[in-house]
């Protein structure tokens, strides 16, 4: 005798369909999991017994059989126990087999019969409307499967004796309601940022655009504090980006109660972090945290301080938006369209340049310290910005006038105008770029001239397009004139051996 019901395996983000088929046959006694199921799955069949005998039941005598289909696809969760448990009850007579035939399920078994929760209900309830099936999962897990959408079926269970007594008419399960959506704006504001002005106008330009920032200053100089005012300047997610976002929050088991909110990411790793950490994988190959930056921020304090490995695996991303893990036997892919912002002291000690000040250690402190950066991730890196110390001139000073709102108000009406363009400025392609950022002609002969100069490479020659764009945008004028494209070029860092790219001396290397 035979039954079966369906659940999913995770490859990324994305929920692939599994068929849980259930046979008893005679012989000696045995439980079998068959299907490419790891650890987590192949003790489900203790999990299961021991909620069985915990609610009453026993497995028949005999061989059972349980198969994940297709068999060449990995299993890896503890979130088949309760479809393997519907199967076997759904075999047994215990429910109607149509009853598990109909539905997807996931969760976890605890000894004494009760279902735990497992990440991944929202993706999973997602591939369930799809299927066109019901979905059985968690009652923990209910707010979040309710986002779903309002006509998807869904059982939201505390124990398998709920789930016996809903089958059989007893005690009817009321659909679940979708957790709370929170539209909360940081509470950090830039006015707490006092000088600094340059700086925060080149935080300003990045939120307008999407584009990448590092800063390079002292210890204390106020790098830290201006990046996490960021999300205070970005607009809050749209409906496609939120469900993008918790998608992947979802599986990464980071969304509580089904909480969601139109919050920007904004992710901070320590300088410790892994190359799995950072861009994902493991032994189950988990969403790292350049995607869970995802419509976001990545920021990386301390940039030379991590792993030069780890840093260069971010190269990829920062211009496809995606990072795909290898594996032998699956390539998982999760998305990754994240803003980066760096912080970095110019040397090890911090001091050099400040303040007139030298390193301690000399020059060759400072090279050697921001070299552990490497060109190319530093080609990719949009603004450029030092930071210098602040003063007790400038802390003496009264707040400034404006805050995150009026920045945040500047920055919402240019990524309107970009909005209509169909992508923010950071990723305009090529061919985008020649109808929406092609300077005057004033531009067009500044940087070709500060090209050759500051050494752009073709990407930061398109780079530097991009921010004036931006900055036109910011300005609410039409076009790209040579003062956007000045000032893009004086965010720029020039190839190492090149001058340094000061307005002044742009404009008079090209008679402005």
């Amino acid at each position: 005798m035979g039954a079966g019901t369906t659940t999913i395996a995770f490859e990324g983000a994305e929920a692939r369909r599994v068929d849980v088929e259930v046979q008893f046959t005679g012989g000696q006694p045995a439980f079998m999991i068959v299907g490419l199921a790891d650890k987590a799955v192949a003790e489900s069949r203790e999990r299961v017994r021991a909620a069985f005998a915990a609610i009453g039941l026993s497995l028949p005598p005999g061989r059972v059989i349980v198969n994940l289909a297709p068999a060449d696809r990995p299993k890896e969760g503890a979130h088949f126990d309760l479809p393997i448990a519907l199967a076997l009850m759904a075999a047994m007579d215990v429910i109607p087999p149509d009853a598990a035939a109909d539905h997807l399920a996931m969760g976890e078994l605890g000894l004494d019969g009760s279902i735990n929760a497992t990440p991944g209900a929202l993706p999973a309830a997602m591939a369930a409307n799809r299927l066109d099936l019901g979905f059985i999962c968690p009652e923990v897990c209910g707010p979040e499967a309710a986002w779903a959408g309002g006509e998807l079926a869904i059982l939201a269970a505390g124990s398998l004796i709920q789930l016996v007594n809903h089958f059989k008419g007893r005690q009817m399960l009321s659909r679940p309601v979708p957790g709370d959506l929170v539209d909360a704006r940081p509470d950090l504001d830039l006015r707490d940022v006092k000088g600094q002005e340059s700086a925060k106008r080149a935080l300003e330009i990045a939120a307008a655009g999407g584009h990448n920032l590092l800063m390079t200053g002292p210890p204390g100089s106020g790098k830290s504090m201006m990046a996490q005012r960021l999300p205070g300047l970005l607009p809050p997610l749209s409906a496609e980006e939120l469900l993008d976002v918790s998608m992947i929050q979802s599986v990464a088991g980071l969304l509580e109660r089904g909480r969601l909110t139109r919050s920007r990411p904004f992710r901070a790793p320590h300088h410790s972090a892994s190359m799995a950490a950072m861009v994902g994988g493991g032994q189950r190959a988990m969403p790292g945290e350049a995607s869970l930056a995802h419509h976001g921020v990545l920021f990386l304090d301390e940039l030379p301080e991590f792993h030069p490995q780890v840093l260069d695996s971010l190269r990829q991303p920062l211009e496809t938006g995606e990072i795909v893990v290898a594996r032998a036997n699956a390539h998982i892919a999760y998305p990754a369209h994240f803003q980066l912002i760096a912080a970095m002291n110019p040397c090890r000690c911090g001091w050099a340049g400040a303040n007139g000040e030298a390193c301690k250690r000399g020059p060759r402190c400072a090279s050697d310290y921001q070299a552990r950066v490497s060109g190319p991730l530093m080609d990719r890196i949009d603004l450029h910005v030092t930071v210098p110390p602040v003063t007790p001139a400038d802390l003496a000073l009264p707040p400034p006038a404006e805050g995150t709102a009026e920045a945040a108000a500047r920055v919402a009406r240019a990524r309107e105008a970009q909005s209509e363009r169909g992508r923010l400025n950071a990723r305009l392609t090529a061919d985008l770029l020649d109808h929406v950022a092609e300077p005057d002609r004033g531009g067009q002969q500044l940087i070709n001239q500060a090209a050759e100069m500051m050494g752009l490479t073709a990407r930061g020659y398109h780079r530097v397009l991009r921010t004036a764009r931006t900055i036109c945008d910011l300005d609410g004028t039409d076009g790209v004139r040579r003062v956007h494209v000045a000032e893009a070029l004086s965010l720029r860092r020039p190839a190492p051996g090149a001058g340094t790219p000061t307005p002044g001396r742009i404009a008079a290397t090209t008679g402005g």
